[in-house]
């Protein structure tokens, strides 16, 4: 890799982006065991809460084991070196009820999230949080729906709002390395701050694409042990680690450790490791986000349709994480135009 001296940064969210992998049934102890490894690998940031982030417990999104308070700090008492994060996107999360509440336990870090054309609506939480004296970062989610140009245009408005670095989230796990290279190069060179890069491995690029990413001035990466996420998981931090280590890229991450915190990880929380299959690949090429797969599957088995013709509807229509209500729509259409013997309800 080129660069070699500069020091990437290790956003590890398996205690978040991980919950959705097991409908965010992460227990206390869960949490605080993998929280000390964590610790230990020399994770820069250990982001923890619900998959969707603050406030998003919920019947429609899935209902956390813990809430938001229990999660943060009981990781927070385990984490000594490494920064505690969270995830907040409005409309799941307010100001009051969440956001202030969070920092109160301890978060050291709040990524700000929003669909990639909708940054206005991080400018609030954003300019808050700078004021508070808390590190604030942007997150441009589904981004593989706009352009370069788009992305940069979405990325300055939250540089303007206070913003402390942008990341890039491939949502559906759809990124190509070519796209990674042609997005996450044109924040690099029209911001002044820190660009970072969270994937999914749809399509089984998720090492690849942050790699990449590093190559074209990326700072920050995001992983989960074991690839430990929705879908076909994440970048896998004992893989990342791995590859860093091998490429000379100056990192905190201690390599035996982070393979001693993915192990750890496989042996207590994570029931499957994350493996591409039909759905999950479908999900990438259709572009629709990781965390529908369940709900696709179960729509699928309930009505008879073949789960690749919901995810293809499903990437027609442009449908974002929150519009989970619109899969089984979507799949009684398909059971109807098809003559599948549906059931009524």
């Amino acid at each position: 890799m080129s660069d070699a001296l500069r020091t990437v940064t290790i956003c590890d969210s398996t205690l978040r982006d991980g919950n959705h992998a097991v409908s965010q049934q992460l227990s206390a102890d869960d949490i605080r065991s993998y929280a000390q490894a964590a610790d230990r690998a020399g994770v820069d940031v250990v982001e923890v809460g619900h998959g969707n982030g603050l406030g998003a417990s919920s019947i429609q999104v899935g209902r956390a084991a813990l809430t938001d308070a229990e999660m943060l700090t009981t990781a927070r008492a385990e984490l000594h070196e490494s920064r505690l994060g969270v995830l907040s996107i409005p409309g799941f999360s307010t100001v009051e009820r969440d956001l202030k509440p969070a920092l109160e336990c301890g978060v050291d870090e709040v990524r700000v999230g929003t669909h990639c054309t909708e940054a206005d609506v991080t400018r609030q939480q954003l300019m808050l949080l700078r004021e508070w004296g808390a590190v604030a970062k942007g997150v441009l989610m589904m981004s593989h729906m706009a352009s370069a140009e788009k992305l940069l245009e979405q990325a300055r408005i939250m540089e303007g709002s206070g913003a402390q670095a942008v990341i890039l989230m491939d949502s559906a796990g759809t990124y190509t390395v070519e796209d990674v290279r042609r997005k996450v190069g044109a924040l690099v060179e029209g911001l002044d701050i820190e660009v970072g890069f969270h994937a999914h491995n749809n399509l089984g690029l998720a090492v690849a694409n942050p790699l990449a990413a590093v190559e074209c001035g990326a700072t920050i990466v995001d992983a989960t042990a074991r690839g430990f996420g929705a879908g076909a998981g994440n970048t896998p931090l004992e893989l990342i680690a791995a590859n860093l280590h091998a490429g000379g890229v100056s990192s905190r991450l201690r390599l035996l450790e982070a393979l001693d915190a993915a192990d750890l990880a496989e042996a207590t929380f994570v029931k499957h490791v994350p493996a591409n299959d039909s759905v999950t690949i479908a999900s990438g090429i259709a572009g629709v986000f990781s965390g529908f797969a369940p709900h696709v599957r179960a729509a699928a088995e309930r009505v008879n349709v073949d789960p690749r013709e919901i995810l293809f509807e499903l990437g027609r229509r442009g449908v974002v994480a929150g519009q989970e209500d619109t899969v089984i729509e979507v799949a009684l259409l398909l059971a109807e135009a098809n003559g599948s013997d549906a059931p009524a309800s």
